[in-house]
């Protein structure tokens, strides 16, 4: 399965756009709930289904309805038929659920205060292979009336959820997605968010338009400055053996080592993926 930087959710009754959405991001999530009017189910199920074999299986995801309703067993039927293995689960808030969709792989949607408060055990289901969180529904579950302060900030609700996603993520060594950024014209906004997602260790984000996809992708790209001092650190970290050691008026001991090898690695990967 895609590992990111940029997700892009596309509406499955739109089969127009599937191609141009996969050209844009890393990876795509056909959007069956949501995205699709009640009355367009049938409808987006069937151009899925016509178009799921000629689909990348390792960059596609399904957001499917919740399993409970009869929407949600009419689009599991169409995935489990098709060559597609990874579906979103939205509202996700029991490992048990989770586990029950093997051998599909899942997406966990935590979107409500049961979710977020169980995303430990809901990381830790067998086929669960990452976390994402949201924030709107979220905020409707506990019946809030926004989720963001005036300023465009998170409130400190929604922060906590945010975090404990991501801390469950990081504990079942699974992936952390961070939450959808609705203003689509607010870029700066979406690059000062991406930006405190991928320095708390954020996987991805998902994106709502392909405008936002660049963005994204721009704040997750390791900076030239901060691979030279990742790499820096490391040579200096060999040059002093173990222990803490002083590097550019900072001491250096573990965990600073571990950042810069993850900047490092990231520097790298991102260079294999643009050969």
């Amino acid at each position: 399965m895609t590992t990111g930087p940029a997700l892009l959710f596309c509406p499955a009754d739109r089969p127009d756009r599937f191609a141009k959405a996969l050209a844009a991001a890393d990876g795509v999530i056909l959007d069956l709930e949501d995205g699709v009017g009640v009355g367009r189910k049938q409808e987006a199920r069937a151009s899925l289904a016509a178009a799921a074999a000629e689909l990348p299986a390792d960059r596609t995801i399904v957001r499917i309805n919740v399993p409970e309703s009869d929407e949600g067993q009419a689009d599991l039927a169409v995935v489990r038929s098709s060559p597609l293995d990874t579906v979103m689960l939205p509202k996700a808030d029991d490992p048990d659920v989770v586990e029950s969709l093997a051998p599909l792989k899942v997406v966990a949607l935590c979107e409500t205060a049961r979710g977020v408060l169980a995303a430990r055990e809901i990381a830790e289901a067998r086929n669960c292979v990452a976390l994402m969180w949201g924030g709107e529904d979220l905020v409707a579950d506990i019946g809030g009336r926004r989720s963001r302060r005036a300023d465009g900030g998170y409130l400190p609700v929604v922060t906590h959820a945010r975090a404990t996603i991501l801390l469950a993520s990081a504990a079942a060594r699974v992936l952390a997605w961070d939450g959808v950024y609705l203003a689509i014209d607010d870029l700066a906004g979406l690059a000062a968010e991406t930006d405190d997602a991928v320095a708390m260790g954020f996987a991805a984000k998902v994106a709502v338009h392909p405008s936002q996809v660049p963005v994204i992708r721009a704040a997750f790209s390791a900076d030239a400055e901060a691979v030279a001092w990742a790499r820096d650190l490391l040579e200096a970290a060999e040059q002093a053996g173990a222990g803490v050691f002083r590097f550019r008026g900072q001491m250096v001991d573990g965990p600073l080592i571990a950042q810069a090898r993850a900047i490092v690695a990231a520097a790298g990967t991102q260079a294999d993926q643009a050969r």
